[in-house]
């Protein structure tokens, strides 16, 4: 049974989100039991913080322990200030009022902190993918949740590049997975497209990651939420896919966009929390489909310093490239990781290869921090973000040139 409800105008007020929550936490004895909840990083725009105070208002003093594990997949660990700013409360206050609750940092790429719970044969993956991969896969996972007795998801529903939806169990997978299915996740969605899988609910990402999910036997709540213009308009709670389900229905009505005609210049403004281009390329998977043949994207974004904290050495050696260039040379960039494969040709978009020549679809430009030098070296163009003035900008759309703010959370596609 799904909890909760949605709206495509208005949202849903603080009494009824905590109604709903003190309805599906009363669904389930909670006394003594050892809670963990797993919380999304701060790339992620959600209300973490009200929902962390009402959970814990509810079940803080029953439960024997209430944990916070940040699904990070590649991203960055946060720091003690980064959490205690990720669940609404001071440093002072997490060690005075709070001191009941840990919060541990997911290691992808420490195969200590993992656990495999089962495994894909080649055949049951070849199936999955449609024809498109075909390899033995392991599904390992943070082992931490293993000492716990029900796993509470707060999970955000977007449009996304990989998983079509975000939310759910890829809060399992890649959230909390290990390097190597991290990278399984992204490059099959990868060689789907961004175009193709970005807002389509029902594909063989999703279809994996919930069978990956059928492997883990510990009861699970999941807060489905659904964000608009800074408010919840959706919240679906249930212990299944049903619930995220609904989120993703009404977040293709509220987070997805269609125009008429495509632009030859668009302008995405990235939001201040995208401050690598491994996030802020969220600005190309959700505008790519709405700029011309042979037109410019251009990200802003100067307070982006890095193509990646994480890979940075990597996508300076290898660059951005449309997905045939990868798909045509794999034995070329074997000893590189799938993900970031993934993440380089979502970033450069649809384009061929062919005879040793590279052909994108559109010009990316970066306005960000990182230097011409370095652009150039990655295979993307380079504006000087100064020289941009966002008001000039506005109000062009007859002359072939958008302005989207806030870019990267609504996904837009042509008619």
């Amino acid at each position: 049974m799904v909890i909760g409800k949605g709206t495509e105008q208005g949202f849903l007020s603080e009494d009824e989100i905590r109604g709903y929550t003190h309805e599906a936490l009363s669904r389930i004895n909670l006394a003594g039991k050892r809670i963990l909840l797993i919380i999304p990083d701060l790339t992620r725009q959600a209300p973490i913080p009200l929902f962390f105070k009402i959970i814990n208002d509810i079940i803080g003093k029953q439960a024997r322990c209430l944990h916070c594990l940040i699904a990070l997949g590649t991203h960055q660990p946060l720091d003690e200030i980064q959490f205690c700013r990720r669940i609404g409360i001071s440093q002072t206050d997490w060690k005075q009022s709070y001191n009941h609750i840990q919060y541990f940092n997911h290691a992808y790429d420490n195969p200590e902190e993992l656990i495999c719970i089962g495994s894909f044969p080649e055949e049951e993956i070849y199936r999955i993918s449609n024809g498109l991969m075909r390899e033995i896969v392991d599904v390992k996972i943070n082992k931490r949740i293993m000492d716990y007795d029900v796993i509470i998801l707060l999970s955000p529903v977007v449009p996304h590049e990989t998983a079509g939806f975000s939310g759910g169990t890829k809060y399992f997978f890649p959230g909390i997975a290990g390097k190597y299915e991290i990278s399984f996740f992204h490059w099959l969605g990868a060689i789907i497209t961004n175009p193709v899988i970005n807002g389509s609910k029902d594909n063989p990402v999703r279809t994996f990651m919930n069978k990956a999910a059928s492997f883990l036997n510990i009861p699970r709540i999941t807060f489905n939420m659904v964000m608009h213009n800074d408010g919840l308009c959706g919240l679906f709670i249930d212990n299944g896919e049903e619930g995220w389900s609904k989120a993703a229905d009404l977040s293709a009505k509220v987070h997805i966009k269609y125009l008429d005609r495509p632009y030859q210049k668009v302008l995405g403004i990235a939001p201040d929390f995208y401050t690598d281009v491994w996030v802020a390329g969220k600005v190309m998977y959700k505008l790519e489909s709405i700029v011309a043949e042979g037109g410019e994207l251009i990200i802003y974004g100067p307070q982006v310093t890095e193509f990646s904290f994480t890979f940075k050495p990597i996508i300076e050696r290898i660059g951005y490239h449309v997905r045939d260039y990868f798909l045509k040379q794999m034995d070329r960039f074997s000893d590189v990781p799938r993900g970031v494969l993934a993440h380089s040709s979502n970033v450069r978009g649809i384009g061929t290869y062919g005879n040793g020549v590279e052909k994108s679809r559109i010009q990316v430009t970066l306005a960000t921090s990182i230097s011409q030098e370095s652009c150039q070296k990655v295979n993307l163009a380079y504006r000087d973000y100064k020289s941009l003035r966002i008001d000039d900008w506005k109000n062009r759309e007859d002359e072939g040139i958008l302005l989207v703010e806030n870019a990267g959370g609504t996904l837009y596609r042509l008619n």
